[in-house]
């Protein structure tokens, strides 16, 4: 009999199938309740569930964060039929030592002062709950998994889904 993997081998997994995924569609709810989002490069995500981005501090994403912290990271690669869809708590940095850290040349397209820019900021994101599918990417799997349901009369078992509670 196979053990269920813990929350540890769970969040790993989450981490190993976005660590590939460039870029995540963040939600944050505006003060009326409306919910915005809009694409965000994560640039660390760790183990333990926190996930970093840079941010310009006085953005209007930062002042959603400040009136309600619950966010939704979305995940998708859909080149090797990936998809993720992360819920949790924003919070927001000017933590010199993690800007120092986490820098990359990159960040002065958004940021032209530097590490040193007056705007310059960071999101944490710790991870409450998400879910994931995960599905084999080669196309004779798919159609070896949507045959056999149809010969044997049972789902399609096509990848792999699974839910994450941190909380």
């Amino acid at each position: 009999m196979q053990n269920k993997p813990n929350k540890t081998e769970k969040l790993q997994k989450l981490v190993d199938i976005i660590k590939d995924v460039e870029v995540a569609m963040m939600t944050t709810i505006e003060d009326d309740g409306c919910m915005r989002s809009r694409p965000m490069r994560a640039v660390q995500t760790n183990p333990n569930g926190e996930i970093w981005f840079f941010t310009g501090y006085e953005s209007g994403k930062s002042h959603e964060i400040q009136h309600d912290s619950h966010v939704n990271l979305s995940y998708a690669k859909p080149s090797d039929e990936v998809y993720v869809s992360i819920s949790g708590r924003a919070y927001l940095s000017k933590d010199k030592a993690k800007i120092d850290e986490l820098w990359s040349p990159t960040q002065k397209a958004w940021f032209p002062q530097g590490k040193d820019d007056p705007n310059i900021g960071l999101i944490r994101v710790e991870v409450e709950k998400a879910e994931y599918w995960d599905a084999p990417n080669s196309t004779m799997i798919q159609l070896y998994g949507m045959a056999k349901a149809t010969l044997t009369g049972e789902s399609a078992k096509t990848g792999d889904n699974q839910k994450i509670n941190l909380k």
